[in-house]
């Protein structure tokens, strides 16, 4: 296991979680499921079984530097590692594959995002594991796929070449990635039964990625990589920061994923949710004998079904004839929304934005 390295993306926003999650606390660092752990942290435990803990490193934005250290006080500074700006995925992604081959050739990674829910971790071993060997002895840039139960909009679809039954765990040759398809494009994918989610978790050796984005995004990696010599050293980041300020903003998925021929799936069955929205939330969380799922001490529910309900306990609201909404406060921020609407809600923090520009970062 001392050639496995993690990799948790811990960068985003996470505006979908407005007005919970916000710029200088995103959604990553909050204990959104209500058990005493953040994301980030179920994220580094769930990792701990696949890569030694001196092994794991966070990608993050430098702004959260101190939030890291707080909530993984056992990590090094020298793993965490940040980016001056946000580039997307495939630029933190190239930087810390860098850094990790210059200290040690024969590095296998595994990177994950920091906001994921896996409910079985035992299957997620097993797969993450298989697709590790897979990785290392094919030569092969391999990907976690999640069978679709929705036609949801939110998600990139992984194609795959199609042989028989399928069963989880199968490791499928890709034929080809789609980002975000309309619904209609969605429906036809869901139906096809040759779709799976791309879950944005990734397993790959370190001379794999790089190789790849030397070949697809040659600027991306002169780069980053013109000089691995100054990797885990004082050079280290003004090296980094310089490569972020001039490097393109792109995510993996359209830098790798899309180009390269060498790409397999697996069939991953350890019950997965991006808890991407509140509405991915709430299929996580308890509900009463009207379908409301209610945290705060001090909200009365009157005739009101299959609402969401995220009030401080020391609010006190009654909440009355509403159905299928999203009510969420924090630090004087209200967000009240129709659950069938949730896919506008970006456009809606735009609004706000465009008047209050400090107030949503998006």
């Amino acid at each position: 296991m001392e050639n496995n390295y993690a990799i948790i993306m811990a960068g985003g926003v996470g505006s979908r979680f407005w007005p919970l999650s916000v710029e200088s606390r995103p959604k990553q660092f909050l204990d959104v499921l209500g058990i005493g752990k953040t994301l980030i942290q179920l994220t580094y435990e769930r990792l701990l079984n696949v890569a030694p803990k001196e092994n794991i490193y966070i990608l993050t934005n430098e702004s959260y530097t101190s939030l890291v250290k707080s909530q993984l006080p056992e990590l090094k500074s020298s793993q965490i590692l940040t980016e001056p700006e946000r580039k997307n995925t495939a630029p933190c992604i190239t930087y810390a594959a860098a850094k990790i081959y210059s200290l040690n050739k024969n590095a296998n990674l595994i990177v994950a995002p920091s906001d994921h829910l896996i409910l079985k971790e035992e299957k997620f071993v097993r797969i993450v594991e298989k697709a590790i060997n897979r990785a290392e002895k094919h030569d092969r840039i391999v990907t976690l796929g999640i069978k679709p139960t929705r036609p949801d909009t939110g998600y990139g679809y992984i194609q795959f070449h199609q042989d028989g039954d399928l069963v989880g765990g199968q490791i499928m040759k890709v034929k080809q990635f789609t980002e975000k398809p309309n619904r209609e494009l969605a429906v036809i994918f869901l139906k096809s039964g040759d779709y799976y989610w791309n879950s944005g978790i990734f397993v790959w050796r370190a001379k794999t990625i790089l190789s790849a984005i030397q070949k697809f995004k040659p600027d991306l990696y002169e780069h980053f990589c013109d000089n691995y010599n100054v990797y885990n050293t004082p050079g280290e980041i003004e090296y980094v920061n310089n490569a972020f300020r001039n490097c393109e903003d792109i995510s993996i998925d359209f830098a790798v994923m899309e180009n390269a021929k060498n790409v397999d799936v697996i069939l991953s069955d350890f019950d997965w949710s991006d808890l991407g929205t509140w509405c991915s939330l709430n299929e996580h969380l308890e509900k009463d004998i009207n379908g409301n799922t209610v945290s705060g001490d001090n909200t009365f529910m009157i005739g009101s079904h299959d609402c969401l309900v995220n009030l401080p306990d020391d609010k006190v609201a009654i909440i009355q004839g509403l159905k299928n909404h999203i009510i969420v406060e924090s630090d004087n921020r209200l967000l009240i929304l129709d659950k069938d609407d949730e896919q506008n809600l970006k456009k809606y923090l735009k609004l706000v934005k465009d008047k209050l520009p400090k107030e949503i970062n998006i």
